[in-house]
């Protein structure tokens, strides 16, 4: 299914996955209009103001709402073709100390993204989630395995000629807020003697943010109701990750945080 002439909405598009996305689909394609949800005015206000998107202010559109906000989300959703979910809650420890904000977020809000898609009969839904849905330990990848399962069971509700719902299921994004290696790099330019590593058994699974936006890309392309798409792709552990950005510095075992 091509872009081109299509109207497409991204929640939580100021964030670091949002931002390469919508650039990249401006671009690439010739989508007809792409609309920024999100609730933060002044990163909405710095995205407009950035020179890799000034020259296509023509097709961006910026509505300030949140997914917990149901009729909002149905006021955004008219004449939006597809919906690309991209907002949630992710740091596992702030999940882990303040857990109903985390699920009016991340599973009250995919029930409000299912219902308003449905309630305007947008065509295609594609949810991202998260390897920490699998098996969760943490309330973040439990309200993640939620998300995932409303979107894959609204199909049922959406009816053969409703929108199509699916979810794009991938790691850590490497480099994006809150990630691992901006805290190492942050540490060593303040000139850290060690870098803090929570257990040396810990690993992780790393996509970067342009094979994020590829992985969307055509999971879009091929999604047809109910997939959960997921990547091959590598883990490397902690230690070594912190190797390769300060290879001279020693490294901390500070324990693992909540919800690891």
């Amino acid at each position: 299914m091509t872009l081109d002439n299509k109207t497409i909405l991204v929640t939580g598009g100021t964030g670091s996955f949002g931002q390469v996305f919508v650039r990249t689909v401006l671009a690439s394609s010739k989508a007809k209009k792409i609309i920024i949800y999100s609730r933060d005015e002044q990163k909405q206000f710095d995205m407009a103001q950035h020179p890799s998107f000034t020259p296509y202010l023509d097709r961006l559109r910026f509505f300030i709402g949140d997914v917990r906000d149901s009729d909002r989300l149905e006021m955004a959703f008219g004449e939006v073709d597809i919906v690309v979910h991209a907002a949630a809650l992710k740091i596992v420890p702030a999940a882990e100390y303040n857990p109903m904000e985390c699920i009016k977020t991340n599973v009250h809000g995919a029930e409000n993204i299912v219902n308003a898609a449905i309630r305007t009969n947008v065509k295609k839904v594609l949810a991202l989630s998260t390897d920490k849905a699998v098996n969760p330990v943490s309330l973040y990848g439990a309200s993640k395995l939620a998300s995932d399962k409303i979107f894959v069971a609204a199909n049922s509700l959406a009816g053969y000629h409703g929108p199509r719902f699916s979810v794009a299921r991938y790691g850590n994004v490497i480099g994006s807020r809150g990630s691992i290696v901006p805290l190492f790099q942050r540490l060593v330019a303040e000139g850290a003697e060690t870098l803090p590593i929570t257990d040396p058994r810990m690993t992780r699974f790393w996509i970067s943010l342009k094979q994020g936006v590829e992985f969307v890309l055509s999971s879009l392309e091929i999604m047809k109701r109910g997939e959960i798409f997921i990547p091959k792709i590598p883990s490397m552990s902690i230690p070594d990750i912190a190797k390769v950005v300060a290879p001279h510095l020693p490294h901390r075992i500070v324990g693992i945080r909540p919800g690891e």
